[in-house]
């Protein structure tokens, strides 16, 4: 077997370790120094969009019930379909409601004639007391009787009235135009007067989205507003549009028309509702759809792309281009706090709530191969990058108030 000498290894393992240690002053882990991007920092003005899951609702959705007591003939309507206002729905058996229609008119009839037979009595006997032919109590009884007869007229004229509204009952209208939903009972079912379910019509054109934005992002927004980073339109006038679960964004758009001031003590959250026009009848109740409110302007922004934020025991942070004690570019890293999420024209951004000032040079790419302190190359700023001072301002956003740290844990 080949033995190397010890005066041979010695001058050989030197060598080693002077290799090693030129390789460990420039990068880590004796690698070379990283070739890193770079994005200098510069506060812009940009349009935040904040987006909720809502639900859609009738503007007007009527329970339809029954006004009589009675057995249903016939249903009128396709069920799911379309209905216009005053369309009939149901038929509940009218045979009894017109007999009672009928007798409340002859009951009316009956006073009516009696009605006539006391004027006439009362008309014969005023000029007899006149003349003290008769006594004044007979003259005054008969004037008596043909006011009691009068009376029993709009008694009976009430009853009739009130009969044929009922048969008119027997009729069950829709009170409004809108889509029609299952119904509630078939024919030959037994109804009970303000108390069965009949169907539900809904008024879908305008329709309604209800959403919630949670306590915390309301307090959060408040705060941004308070210190002027963040502008909302006045009356809550955004201008809403709405995407569709299949991802597609509704071609129109909408307005908030209510903001409750309360929060709901079982959910803590703020309940607001949108419209939007549906003439067409594309949107259903029901459906799930994800609300975007836009016109709200972010001022003196500082962004970073999300490939940028790491996560460390301290929670999230950059790398900044920093100086070593010799003078040398190196990578150094800076806590962050996280705000709203926004997609830019050039791609995803995180607004900094806190952490960078302008003029600061965040690394961008070549992350992978990072560590505190570690030597890097810079081979320039991020040519074309969304955050870069250079961009344009003003470019179409959208995001949550709340999605900033979640996209950060995927990133």
């Amino acid at each position: 077997m080949f033995r190397m000498s010890p005066r041979v290894l010695l001058p050989v393992a030197a060598l080693v370790l002077a290799a090693c240690g030129q390789q460990q002053q420039g990068g880590f882990h004796g690698f070379p120094p990283a070739h890193v991007t770079l994005q200098k920092v510069a506060p812009r003005t940009l349009p935040i969009t904040f987006e909720y899951t809502g639900q859609t609702v009738g503007s007007k959705d009527v329970e339809v019930r029954a006004r009589v007591n009675g057995i249903v003939e016939s249903r009128n309507f396709q069920e799911g379909r379309a209905v216009k206002a005053g369309q009939l729905l149901f038929v509940i058996d009218p045979k009894p409601y017109a007999a009672t229609v009928e007798a409340a008119q002859a009951e009316l009839a009956r006073a009516q004639a009696q009605q006539a037979q006391a004027n006439r009595e009362a008309a014969r006997l005023k000029p007899l007391a006149e003349r003290h032919a008769i006594g004044q109590k007979e003259a005054d009884d008969a004037q008596s009787n043909a006011d009691l007869a009068a009376a029993a007229i709009k008694s009976a004229q009430a009853k009739l009235d009130s009969a044929k509204l009922d048969l008119g009952y027997t009729r069950v209208v829709s009170p409004i135009s809108g889509l029609s939903s299952r119904a509630q009972v078939s024919e030959g079912s037994l109804t009970t007067a303000y108390q069965t379910l009949l169907t539900v019509v809904s008024q879908v054109n305008p329709i309604w989205i209800q959403f919630s934005i949670a306590e915390n992002d309301r307090l959060r927004i408040d705060k941004a507003v308070a210190e002027g980073k963040l502008s909302l339109p006045a009356n809550d006038a955004f201008d809403v549009s709405i995407k569709l679960s299949d991802g597609s964004v509704f071609p129109r758009k909408g307005h908030i028309n209510f903001s409750d001031t309360r929060v709901n003590p079982g959910t803590g959250t703020y309940e607001l509702r949108a419209e939007i026009p549906n003439r067409d009848l594309a949107l259903r109740p029901g459906q799930f759809v994800r609300v975007t409110l836009a016109r709200a302007p972010r001022k003196d922004a500082i962004t970073v792309p999300p490939l940028s934020v790491l996560d460390g025991t301290q929670g999230k942070y950059v790398y900044v281009l920093g100086k070593d004690k010799d003078g040398k570019d190196v990578a150094m890293p800076r806590p962050i706090v996280l705000g709203d999420w926004v997609d830019a024209s050039g791609g995803n951004l995180f607004i900094l709530d806190s952490g960078l000032k302008p003029g600061d040079e965040v690394i961008i790419d070549g992350i992978a191969k990072l560590m505190p302190g570690a030597q890097v190359i810079p081979d320039g700023p991020g040519s074309g990058n969304p955050a870069a001072p250079g961009a344009a301002p003003g470019d179409a956003t959208k995001g949550t108030p709340a999605k900033g740290a979640a996209e950060a844990k995927k990133s």
